[in-house]
């Protein structure tokens, strides 16, 4: 994919502690620069991936996460995370992240992760809620996010009062 083709991104810095001796990020790194993808990715659609899991409306687990080295970041290097929901099914969603150095088309790690809905309390699946599969539909095709309001619940999760 091309950098034109996401409609979200978001800037991080490599740390010190997340690199080897020799500055270059260590590769267990990257899933943390996937969960920061994906709760920024949702709280660009107006929404905490943390809060709706403790509110009980939907959580999710990571099942597969592919990762694809095409050159090291290293340490204190401003980083762009571009991510994108490429995939719905009945209970799981595929997020891709591309991360590439700032204001570069050099991409340097490619991660394509699969998370499955999931009750907490038995651990059986559960599917995704027709709200955020709206959400991310609509923001995908148009790049517009759409209000919290058109759907009670996830806002009621979201922590937001409605009127």
């Amino acid at each position: 994919m091309s950098k034109a083709e996401f409609k979200f991104s978001t800037p991080i810095r490599v740390r010190w502690m997340e690199c080897d001796a020799q500055g270059i990020v260590f590769n267990g790194a990257y899933l943390g620069y996937l969960e920061i993808a994906q709760a920024e990715y949702f709280r660009n659609l107006g929404f905490s991936i943390y809060r709706i899991a403790q509110q009980g409306y939907f959580d999710s687990a990571v099942v597969k996460a592919d990762l694809e080295f095409k050159a090291p970041a290293r340490v204190d290097e401003q980083l762009e995370l571009y991510a994108r929901v490429t995939r719905i099914g009945n209970t799981s969603l595929t997020l891709r992240v591309e991360i590439y150095p700032e204001d570069s088309e050099r991409l340097l790690t490619l991660i394509e992760a699969v998370y499955v809905g999931f009750y907490a309390e038995s651990g059986t699946t559960r599917p995704v809620p027709d709200s955020i599969r709206a959400l991310i539909d609509h923001y995908e095709a148009t790049g517009e996010v759409l209000p919290l309001t058109r759907f009670p619940e996830l806002a009621e999760a979201a922590g937001f009062i409605q009127e």
